[in-house]
């Protein structure tokens, strides 16, 4: 990774956080993600379990972690196994963690190998009597491939069936929600590559560019400061297409009295930023253009003022669809008409504006973190409400990356040019 290492102080204090939620006489097992072959010899690049790496920072393959906290053997109660370094392997695909260095990343003590770890698991288990295993309960997800940890689970209870299995997943989701100082430090890290990025894209942006060719510079850009490449796959949608909200083609000419929506951000030390901004093509909004965008960003500073602890999912986003009601009407897209004949499963606003206005952020794009409870003090949001216009063929949405505290939001992207007269000044400059 081009990233340079973040503290250990930060997984040490996430598996403090893990712990303390555990059971007594428990014993927790996190395992790294598969390595997945594309074609013939070749491999998808690799991405580390989002839950081991919170909990350790080590980004390798073959990779787990073991939680023991009652264990009569203090050495064995935080365990980091790795992969045996191998010489002929080190040739082929380069250098693997040593145990000082995997140490110094994660802040665990004892290194295993993996090659000897079934000979130290299983008197472990015997004095366990709870073992926690981790499943990906993301909300979003929807890959029903058999992958690592659902592998494990059925190998564990099958050799174990007399234990008592827990999930981890519902301790990781609520610890993961809420960021610590020094975690939201380096999501900042992140989020400033971006803001370089984004300022560098207002200059580059003219009549003739295609939207590859800002692919092209935002990848330059992050590489050049050493994030680990994009958070996710970014979306460069110009006219009409931006009213694709996945739109990752990125292969048309961005032509002169257009607007280009742009969705990305960068990944640095794990942890990702997640920015979306709209600008004129030729550096002029049009008197419709900025009328739509101005509705958009006046949604963009509602939703964030109402982004507070106590606060929940539901009913912020019906507040902002209230909001969005009201403003749609003022810009003439929908009329009182489409409001009255309204049901609550379909308003009006709806056919204008229809996607969620936030989700977590975190290691992950669209981090763990419940949609039913409260918000809480040190969860971090986006902000991304839109505008998708199809009969005048545009889509506008403008996200900010939001950290909750008890003493009010901070705007993370704060910095980073968001007025339509502030983006009109920087692409004529």
């Amino acid at each position: 990774m081009h990233s340079q290492n973040i503290h250990s102080k930060i997984f040490i204090e996430n598996r403090k956080r893990f712990i303390s939620k555990m059971e007594k006489n428990s014993i927790a097992i996190f395992n790294s993600n598969d390595e997945i072959p594309t074609n013939g010899d070749a491999l998808y690049p690799f991405k580390q379990n989002s839950d081991l790496y919170w909990l350790t920072g080590i980004r390798q393959e073959d990779t787990m972690l073991i939680l023991f906290p009652d264990n009569p053997d203090k050495k064995y109660r935080e365990v980091l196994v790795l992969v045996r370094p191998n010489e002929l392997k080190e040739k082929w695909d380069g250098k693997r963690h040593r145990a000082h260095e995997a140490t110094a990343l994660s802040g665990i003590q004892t290194i295993v190998w993996l090659d000897v770890l079934d000979g130290l698991l299983q008197p472990m288990i015997h004095l366990a009597d709870t073992i926690y295993l981790n499943t990906n309960e993301n909300d979003r997800k929807a890959n029903l491939l058999a992958v690592r940890d659902y592998r494990y689970a059925e190998e564990m209870k099958a050799r174990y069936p007399l234990h008592q299995y827990k999930r981890s997943a519902r301790i990781m989701r609520d610890l993961r929600a809420i960021k610590s100082a020094e975690e939201v430090k380096v999501i900042q890290q992140a989020i400033d590559i971006t803001e370089k990025t984004y300022r560098r894209l207002l200059k580059f942006i003219k009549p003739g560019v295609w939207e590859h060719q800002i692919e092209a510079e935002i990848y330059h850009e992050f590489m050049m400061n050493r994030s680990a490449g994009p958070a996710y796959g970014s979306i460069i949608a110009s006219g009409d297409r931006a009213r694709t909200l996945h739109y990752v083609a990125n292969n048309q000419e961005c032509k002169s009295g257009e607007l280009v929506l742009m969705d990305f951000g960068a990944e640095y030390g794990g942890y990702c930023a997640d920015l979306t901004r709209t600008v004129p093509v030729n550096g002029k909004f049009t008197k419709r253009q900025k009328e739509v965008y101005n509705a958009c960003l006046h949604l963009h500073d509602y939703a964030k003022s109402l982004l507070k602890p106590g606060m929940t999912i539901v009913k912020y986003h019906d507040m902002v669809g209230d909001e969005a009601t009201k403003t749609f009407l003022k810009i003439g897209l929908i009329s009182k008409q489409d409001v009255k004949n309204e049901s609550p499963d379909n308003r009006a606003y709806r056919k204008y504006l229809y996607h969620g206005i936030s989700h977590h952020l975190g290691i992950d794009v669209h981090d763990l973190g419940t949609k039913t409870e409260p918000i809480r003090a040190g969860m971090v949001f986006t902000v991304e409400p839109g505008i998708y216009i199809e009969e005048e063929k545009m889509g506008v949405r403008i996200e900010n990356n939001i950290w909750i505290t008890a003493n009010g939001n901070k705007d993370l992207f704060k910095n980073i040019p968001i007025k339509a007269e502030e983006i009109e000044q920087l692409m004529k400059g």
